[in-house]
């Protein structure tokens, strides 16, 4: 399957090593996904805690491929940069989704879904769905 018809995916944390390690650790998870256009967008431009738009619109563009992007966020403030960056219209790619799904959890299904070939709206749905997973 060619990687320019997979659904792109951001992970946006507030702190940049939890950005990397969900995306390794969804990459990993997700087992053949290494082709699914994952980025990390976390922390700030000059690396401490926090949101970055910047960080968060070229992260966006740079897993875009036509078939959507999904935004998964860990925390608050995170979660309206990127509504923000939405309101806006034009920061990130036409088809970017801020996506309701628990960060580690969503992204590894997200991840895994989009390896399939599914649409933005599958991996919208498994991403979501990570809310019913049960620990114990």
């Amino acid at each position: 399957m060619a990687d320019d018809k997979l659904v792109g995916i951001v992970l946006v944390s507030h702190s940049a090593q939890v950005a990397a390690s969900v995306a390794e650790l969804a990459r990993g998870l997700a087992g053949g996904a290494a082709a699914v256009p994952v980025a990390p967008a976390g922390g700030t431009e000059g690396g401490g805690l926090g949101t970055s738009a910047e960080l968060i619109a070229s992260a966006a563009a740079s897993v875009d491929r036509g078939a959507g992007v999904a935004v998964l966020t860990d925390l608050g403030s995170a979660v309206l940069t990127v509504k923000a960056l939405l309101a806006e219209g034009d920061e990130l790619p036409e088809g970017t989704r801020l996506v309701d799904a628990p960060f580690v959890e969503g992204a590894v299904a997200a991840v895994v879904t989009a390896s399939t070939g599914a649409d933005l709206d599958a991996v919208e749905a498994a991403a979501g769905e990570a809310y019913t997973y049960r620990k114990v």
